[in-house]
């Protein structure tokens, strides 16, 4: 006997996985500026800004982050306007985040411990200033200035909260 050997549909095309996009795409990013209290960070926001938000010589002289929106000079962007006329014009924006100085312990609740980590988490990009500067007239949290070490509190304090974060969502 004669068989026909049978006849399967081709296989579905499956579409390739994207890999998922990190932070949000638009023209529009937000940065937040953190380091220890007392190392520029508000002079820094006043200064690309061009607010005047207090920037004092104390320790958590800012509480709930300051934000600006600043326009972002582009000349690619203008000769793209001027050549093609469109109807709209949508430049790109940085929103810069001042936000509160972090001390060693606040991934546990220390300072301003977890409200200042959830600033951080709410910003595309983080600025992280450091002190290098010695002035007896600003005071440092730690007693000195110590550029290595206070670079070390701030990574580990981000690594600790990251690591709580990760934590939370596999227990769930």
């Amino acid at each position: 006997p004669h068989t026909t050997p049978s006849t399967m549909p081709p296989k579905k095309k499956t579409e390739e996985k994207r890999p998922p996009m990190l932070g949000r795409p638009s023209n529009n990013v937000s940065m937040g500026i953190v380091g220890l209290p007392n190392v520029g960070k508000s002079s820094m926001f006043n200064l690309l800004s061009k607010l005047d938000i207090p920037a004092e010589n104390r320790p958590f002289c800012t509480i709930e982050p300051n934000v600006a929106r600043v326009p972002v000079p582009d000349a690619r962007y203008d000769f793209l306007v001027e050549t093609f006329r469109p109807r709209s014009e949508v430049p790109a924006n940085l929103t810069i985040t001042d936000i509160a100085g972090l001390v060693s312990g606040a991934a546990t609740g220390a300072g301003l411990g977890n409200a200042f980590l959830s600033h951080i988490q709410a910003v595309d990009a983080i600025y992280h200033m450091v002190r290098c500067f010695k002035d007896k007239e600003v005071v440092h949290v730690d007693g000195e200035v110590n550029p290595i070490r206070d670079m070390e509190v701030i990574h580990n304090e981000l690594i600790q909260k990251d690591l709580a974060m990760v934590r939370d969502m596999v227990a769930a």
